[in-house]
């Protein structure tokens, strides 16, 4: 059933009908996928509510939709998990943006380090595209909250946001496996976790010797050699299957 993002002052609740007019979500249903009356919609508005719907009437600018049933999303992780990535050149770095909001992240930290493929001045150019990726990603997993592309910074900036937990994974890590980690420290509901991965020339010493000041775990992902984009899915999917709530 496509999905679509809708604002609650479009919704009327009362008489169970939902309103389509803005531009792009009309051109999207009504040209694109050349839906018909009486084919289903499911929307979503921000406050996280999911309305399973029918179209009822399609007009010249408008559509309009009669709603079945509605329910909160549950399509979420039960805690906060950012990721602090260092961009990629060309299409590895849409697939990272992509993935990560299927894996559930919050936001994703465009982070500017020492072997980083991509600069500053760029990634700031890139990032409105990297936001819409991670929109139309919202849309096909059925995200019921869009996770945001932050302003692309350096460590040191990214880390004076307010972290519980923040995970570093290296290539060149022998410390301690995940599994292992968080069998003595899980991760707790409602946590604030910030993954932290490089690029595809990796980490510098100094970053790593960074890492180490700030007491930061550096976790393994095995003796396999990962590409970076590689290694965000497995390091994020690695997370979410081993929290135990």
């Amino acid at each position: 059933m496509p999905h679509f993002f809708v604002r609650t002052n479009n919704i009327d609740i009362q008489n169970k009908t939902v309103k389509i007019n803005d531009v792009e979500n009309y051109r999207h249903i009504a040209r694109s996928l050349r839906a018909r009356v009486g084919e289903k919609l499911l929307l979503i508005d921000e406050n996280q509510i999911q309305y399973e719907t029918k179209i009822i009437n399609i007009t010249g600018s408008e559509i309009e939709c009669d709603i079945e049933n509605h329910y909160p999303s549950k399509r979420d992780l039960e805690f906060d998990l950012y990721l602090a990535q260092s961009p990629l050149r060309s299409d590895s770095q849409l697939t990272v943006m992509e993935k990560a909001t299927e894996l559930g992240v919050r936001g994703v930290y465009p982070v500017i380090t020492d072997n980083c493929a991509v600069t500053m001045d760029i990634a700031k150019k890139k990032r409105e595209k990297w936001q819409k990726i991670m929109y139309e990603a919202s849309k096909q997993c059925e995200r019921a909250k869009i996770p945001d592309c932050f302003e692309p910074s350096d460590l040191n900036s990214i880390l004076n946001n307010h972290f519980d937990r923040v995970f570093v994974f290296g290539e060149r890590s022998t410390e301690i496996s995940l599994k292992n980690y968080l069998n003595k420290f899980p991760i707790k509901k409602f946590e604030k976790v910030l993954v932290i991965i490089g690029p595809e020339g990796g980490f510098s010493q100094k970053e790593f010797d960074f890492f180490k000041e700030k007491n930061f775990p550096i976790i393994t992902l095995g003796d396999l050699i990962l590409k970076a984009e590689t290694a965000v899915i497995v390091a994020l999917g690695d997370i979410i299957y081993e929290y135990k709530g």
